[in-house]
């Protein structure tokens, strides 16, 4: 899911431009019941294909579901078990999205956290540490100095994790609130990690950060947003997400679980790029392009 803040160029603006969905909220939810019909019958060990649809024969997309996402499910297994330590478990999330990368995720535990030096060495081993094209993460800018992404990953977090769970559980469980408050300490351009980091902590500690949050509209999400809020005639994506999850119960009632904002907005992104190939804007190539060697969740 590509994110930034709405101040970015948004290289995804136009993708849609031309292309004829007469109903987008139906086309939303027929991206949903493939993809996760997929995933199901991927993680049955069937071959594949898994689906007659050429554009999903080929292309790569996350999973309907964040947490079946292999890297969700990295996240959620190095931070296991810390949901009554609270501090401890903020800075495992913001160390988990400045690395972003589940084969690293899969070879730490948690407790080396607490260790920079052992940790910077565990690091050094395993070049790339983190992912450095899923997002852009940027320098923090704390207290007149500024932390590389491994810095800030490795020291910064450990160092100010109390701080950082008081300004997360001062948002009172709002995600834009919380995200922008951290942000205020960290002055990023590009907030999408701490934003990540925050909703992460809603599977932990639903008591901090409210599942059911709104969120903020990444551009990556924007077109299809857009197409929805149009299509019924709404005034923001707030309100569009928010009909989103009531008409889930008449389009897709046998989904595993309701739906929440992030869901939505992070669906319109898979969906804008699905139909960016129907529309002939986005082409089979480079990571994009789908390679079926095993039945590992992508």
């Amino acid at each position: 899911m590509e994110h930034k803040s709405n101040s970015f160029y948004n290289p995804y603006a136009s993708t849609l431009d031309g292309l004829k969905l007469y109903d987008p909220a139906s086309a939303f939810f027929d991206f949903c019941r493939e993809r996760e019909k997929i995933r199901i019958a991927r993680e049955s060990g069937s071959p594949p294909p898994w689906s007659d649809d050429p554009i999903f024969q080929k292309a790569r997309f996350l999973n309907v579901f964040r947490e079946d996402d292999r890297g969700s499910r990295a996240i959620i297994r190095f931070a296991g078990g810390l949901d009554k330590d609270l501090p401890l478990l903020v800075q495992s999330l913001f160390f988990a999205r400045w690395c972003n990368r589940q084969e690293t995720l899969d070879k730490l535990s948690s407790e080396i956290l607490s260790e920079p030096n052992s940790l910077n060495r565990e690091l050094e081993n395993l070049e790339p540490w983190c992912n450095h094209t899923a997002y852009p993460v940027e320098p923090v800018n704390w207290r007149e100095k500024k932390y590389s992404r491994l810095e800030a990953a490795t020291t910064l977090f450990k160092e100010i994790k109390v701080l950082l769970s008081e300004t997360i559980v001062g948002a009172k469980g709002e995600v834009i609130s919380a995200t922008n408050a951290v942000n205020n300490l960290f002055r990023m351009q590009n907030n999408f990690p701490i934003f990540m980091a925050i909703i992460d902590l809603a599977w932990f500690r639903p008591d901090v950060i409210d599942p059911a949050s709104h969120v903020p509209t990444g551009i990556g999400a924007v077109a299809y947003l857009d197409r929805l809020q149009k299509h019924f005639g709404l005034d923001n994506h707030r309100q569009t997400c928010d009909k989103m999850i009531v008409l889930q119960k008449e389009y897709w009632p046998e989904a595993k679980r309701a739906f929440h904002p992030i869901d939505i907005e992070y669906l319109s992104c898979e969906c804008r790029k699905y139909y960016s190939y129907v529309n002939r804007t986005k082409l089979f190539e480079g990571k994009n392009v789908f390679h079926p060697a095993s039945t590992i969740n992508e």
